[in-house]
C-alpha cells in the first residue's frame, strides 16, 4: 500500500472519492464506485491511460437513469495503491477487473471501456471466448484505444517512456509539459479546461503516482505480445461489440476505425465522432451518452 501523502483534490474529485469506496483486491487497497440499485442492469466502465475512473464522470449521471454503474481505478490509477514497479501488464488489470465482479457477485453486465481500458476489455473478452471469464457480458463498447498496436500511433511523449531513458523523461515530466502533451490528443473546439488539466494532474499525482508513468506504459509492449489473442476476441466475440469514435483523434482515430473495418471485427454498432479526438467521453458527453444508449437499447430489442 502506498504510503504517500495525500494532495488536495479539486472539489469534484474530493466528491468522487467521497462517493467511491476502497477495498482489498489481489493484496491492494483498491477504489471503486458503484451506484445503483440490485434490480437496475450493470454497465461495467473501463477507464483509459493515465487517469481514472473519474474519466466517466461527465456521463455517469446520464447511465445511472437507467443503469447500475461500476467503475474502478486500476493499479497505478487515480485513487488505488500504486507500487513503483516495471511489472504493470494487461493480464493483471484483468485480474483486478474479474476480482471486483466476484466480490460483487455481478451475474451478467455490459462493458464499456476507452484507451488502456479498451485493451483490459479484449483481454477479458478474450476470458468469456474461452470461457474462463468472470460473470456474463451483455456486450462491449471501445472509445478510442489502441486495439491494433499496429495502428496505434503513440505520441512521442510515450515512446520515450517507454525506451531505456523512460525513467529520466518521467523526472522531466512537469505539469506544462502534461498540459501540452495531454490537450494535443483532444480536437481542435473540445481543449480541456485549466479545471479539468487540475483535475487530470491531481489524479496522477495522487499517491505519488507520476512516478509510475513509465512503468505503466509498458501496456504498449504487451499489446504487440498478445495481438493475436486480442484480435481474435474482436472477431469472434460471442457478445455484441460497438465502437464511437472521435475522428480526429491523432492516436486511435478514423484510422482505428478502419482497420477494425478491415480485420472483419465484429461490429455491430459504429459511431464517428467527425470534430473530437482521443478523450470522446470528456469532449462530447451528451453525443457519446446518446450513442451508447442507444446502442443498448438496440441490443434489447
Amino acid at each position: 500500500m502506498s504510503t504517500a501523502p495525500e494532495i488536495a483534490l479539486p472539489p469534484a474529485l474530493a466528491d468522487w472519492q467521497q462517493r467511491g469506496r476502497f477495498t482489498q483486491l489481489l493484496g491492494h487497497e483498491m477504489f471503486f464506485i458503484d451506484e445503483g440499485s440490485a434490480e437496475q442492469p450493470v454497465i461495467l466502465l473501463i477507464h483509459g491511460f493515465p487517469t481514472s475512473s473519474f474519466d466517466w464522470q461527465p456521463i455517469w449521471a446520464t447511465l445511472r437513469q437507467q443503469y447500475r454503474v461500476v467503475a474502478l481505478d486500476m493499479l497505478g490509477f487515480g485513487f488505488s495503491d500504486k507500487p513503483n514497479r516495471r511489472q504493470y501488464s494487461i493480464h493483471q488489470q484483468a485480474d483486478f477487473f474479474e476480482a471486483l465482479i466476484n466480490q460483487l457477485q455481478l451475474s451478467e453486465f455490459d462493458v464499456l471501456a476507452h484507451d488502456y481500458g479498451d485493451t483490459v476489455a479484449q483481454e477479458l473478452l478474450a476470458r468469456q471466448l474461452d470461457g474462463t471469464g468472470a460473470g456474463n457480458w451483455r456486450s462491449c463498447c471501445f472509445l478510442n484505444g489502441g486495439l491494433f498496436p499496429e495502428t496505434h500511433q503513440a505520441l512521442l511523449t510515450q515512446k520515450l517512456l517507454l525506451s531505456p531513458l523512460g525513467p529520466l523523461v518521467n523526472r522531466l515530466f512537469g505539469r506544462e509539459k502534461f498540459d501540452s502533451t495531454f490537450s494535443k490528443v483532444f480536437g481542435a473546439a473540445t481543449k480541456p479546461t485549466s479545471t479539468q488539466l487540475d483535475e487530470f494532474w491531481a489524479l496522477i499525482n495522487y499517491k505519488d503516482g507520476k512516478h509510475l508513468f513509465h512503468n505503466l506504459i509498458t501496456y504498449m509492449n504487451d499489446r504487440k505480445q498478445h495481438r493475436e489473442r486480442w484480435v481474435q476476441a474482436l472477431q469472434q466475440s460471442p457478445v455484441p461489440l460497438a465502437l464511437i469514435n472521435g475522428s480526429v483523434d491523432p492516436v486511435s482515430g478514423a484510422h482505428m476505425v478502419a482497420r477494425y473495418q478491415a480485420l472483419n471485427c465484429r461490429l455491430d454498432y459504429l459511431k464517428e465522432l467527425p470534430q473530437i479526438g482521443h478523450y470522446p467521453q470528456v469532449e462530447d458527453p451528451q453525443g457519446v451518452s446518446a450513442a451508447y444508449l442507444e446502442f443498448l437499447a438496440q441490443q434489447r430489442d
